[in-house]
């Protein structure tokens, strides 16, 4: 198939594009809007960029339903914080609860049965029952597209990282095996972390400065 992508809609390419980009982190994102509410969704079109800062991205879309910006990005350009959740096998349930489409009123963490933790370096609230917390401070928002299927580029600095000791290995590294993350797939699919494999890295061939 060859395919240029205005000759089709938009939720073709989606498809094509969310079933090819795969398996996808989940950024669980809690937020408050400019009257203390809280926020929470998972966005799975999210990622690290660079350690030093250390910075995370994440792009909502505009809602199809009603063509309006998602009320995380309404709440971070109100306030500039964010934190980023992340999602273990036994949040699964809690997690989908949290991505069902409500009105801004609507409190996700009652919703979804979820505790609110405070944050140390934010005045969002990150949720008790995650293992790792990235707090974050906004960066920059680069909007791409205003339509249903368009959306934003939300970047931010993490400013504090919270881990639960349980899943650590030593000082620096997260044991997958106790960590037990998922990803999301294409549809209503996701995956688990439970066939890895390992390649060693071929070493560089650039000289150190």
């Amino acid at each position: 198939m060859e395919l240029v992508p205005s000759s089709v809609p938009w939720q073709t390419i989606n498809k094509l594009m969310t079933g090819a980009i795969l398996p996808r982190p989940i950024g669980w994102i809690s937020t408050v809007n400019a009257n203390g509410q809280p926020n929470l969704a998972p966005y799975s079109f999210f990622n690290m960029v660079c350690a030093n800062p250390p910075t995370v991205v994440f792009c909502p879309m505009i809602r199809s339903t009603d063509k309006e910006q998602k009320d995380t990005l309404n709440n971070i350009k109100a306030n500039g914080e964010f934190v980023v959740n992340f999602v273990t096998e036994g949040l699964a349930e809690a997690m989908n609860l949290s991505s069902q489409e409500t009105f801004p009123d609507v409190d996700e963490f009652k919703l979804a049965g979820l505790t609110p933790a405070p944050s140390v370096a934010v005045k969002v609230p990150r949720v008790a029952e995650s293992p790792i917390h990235f707090e974050c401070k906004l960066t920059q928002i680069v909007e791409i597209g205003n339509n249903p299927g368009g959306g934003s580029v939300v970047i931010g600095e993490v400013v504090h990282l919270q881990v639960d000791d349980g899943i650590l290995l030593g000082e620096d590294k997260i044991d997958l095996a106790a960590f037990r993350p998922i990803g999301r797939l294409a549809g209503g699919d996701y995956v688990r972390m439970t066939d890895l494999f390992n390649l060693e890295r071929p070493k560089s061939q650039i000289s150190k400065k």
